[in-house]
C-alpha cells in the first residue's frame, strides 16, 4: 500500500506499481505522452498530482478513485492547502536585471512536450549557438530539472522564475567561467579492460547505439542501466565517447572504461559501483 495525496509525486506512483502508468493513462488524452519513456523522465519525476490534474483537465479525486484498486490510499496532506496564487520567487540575479532584449534567446518548448518531442537535442543546439553575453530562456509547463542538472555541468547557471502554475521560465546564463572540465575517462590506457571483460563473461548486456539520432543514444544507455542487475555489465557500442553521459553516470554510481577501436567506433563497459 502507499499512501497519496495531491502533492505525491507522478514518478514515485509509477515507481510503485507497474499498472500505474496505463491507469493514469487512461485518465486524460494527455497523458498519453507519458507512454514516451523521455518524456516520463523529463515529466513524471518533478510533476504532482495536482500539477498533472491542470495539465490534463481532470481533478485529484480521479486520480485517488482510479489508483485505489492498485493499493494507493488517500491520506490528506497534514500542510496547508494548495494554494492558487503563485510563489514568490528569488530576486533576479543582477547580470539578469540589466539584459537587453537582444541578449535573450527564447525557447518556448511546451507544444514539443505536448506532441511527444523530446526537446532537448534542440536546447543542446541552441545552447552552442550562444554568443557572449546572450542569455538562454525556455518557458515549459514545468521546472525543467533534468536539463537545470545537464547544463550546470556545462558551466551553466540558472534561475527558475514562476509566473503560474503552468508558467515556469528558466534563464540559463554563464558567469564568464569556462574552466568546466569533464570527469577523468577512464580508457583501455587503465590497463583493466581485457581484466574487466573476463570478469563479467557470461553477464554481458549488449547494445548498439551507433544508428540513433542524438539524444537516443543516451536515454537509451540509461534505460538499460535502470534494468541492469548487480554483477553484470552493459557492453555498448558508440559513434563517440560521451560526455554528458560519464557525468551522469557518476551521479548514478555506476563505474565504466571506453575503447577507443577507431573513429566513429567506441566501445564502453558500465557496470555498477561496489
Amino acid at each position: 500500500m502507499m499512501e497519496i495525496n495531491e502533492q505525491t509525486k507522478i514518478g514515485a506512483i509509477l515507481k510503485h506499481h507497474p499498472d500505474a502508468l496505463e491507469t493514469i493513462v487512461k485518465l486524460s488524452d494527455d497523458f498519453k505522452k507519458l507512454r514516451n519513456p523521455l518524456l516520463r523522465k523529463l515529466m513524471a519525476g518533478r510533476a504532482t498530482i495536482a500539477m498533472a490534474c491542470k495539465m490534463g483537465g481532470c481533478k485529484p479525486q480521479d486520480f485517488f478513485q482510479a489508483l485505489a484498486p492498485l493499493g494507493f490510499e488517500y491520506k490528506p496532506s497534514l500542510n496547508n492547502p494548495i494554494s492558487e496564487e503563485v510563489k514568490e520567487t528569488a530576486p533576479r540575479p543582477s547580470f539578469l536585471q540589466s539584459l537587453k532584449d537582444d541578449q535573450i534567446v527564447e525557447m518556448d518548448v511546451r507544444s514539443l512536450i505536448s506532441s511527444g518531442t523530446d526537446p532537448l537535442r534542440l536546447i543542446q543546439q541552441t545552447v552552442k549557438e550562444l554568443s557572449e553575453g546572450q542569455v538562454l530562456k525556455i518557458i515549459n509547463s514545468f521546472e525543467p530539472i533534468p536539463l537545470i542538472k545537464l547544463l550546470e555541468k556545462q558551466g551553466f547557471l540558472s534561475f527558475v522564475e514562476t509566473k503560474s502554475d503552468d508558467l515556469i521560465e528558466t534563464y540559463f546564463y554563464k558567469t564568464g567561467n569556462d574552466s568546466f572540465q569533464p570527469i577523468d575517462i577512464k580508457t583501455e590506457s587503465t590497463g583493466d579492460w581485457n581484466e574487466l571483460l573476463q570478469q563479467f563473461n557470461g553477464n554481458l548486456q549488449h547494445i548498439d547505439v551507433r544508428h540513433l539520432e542524438m539524444p537516443q543514444p543516451m536515454m537509451t544507455i540509461l534505460e538499460a542501466l535502470e534494468k541492469l542487475p548487480r554483477g553484470k555489465a552493459l557492453y555498448v557500442q558508440h559513434k563517440r565517447i560521451p560526455v554528458f553521459l560519464l557525468t551522469e553516470l557518476k551521479d548514478r554510481n555506476f563505474d565504466f572504461r571506453i575503447k577507443e577501436v577507431k573513429e566513429g567506433e567506441v566501445y564502453l563497459l558500465i557496470f555498477h559501483n561496489n
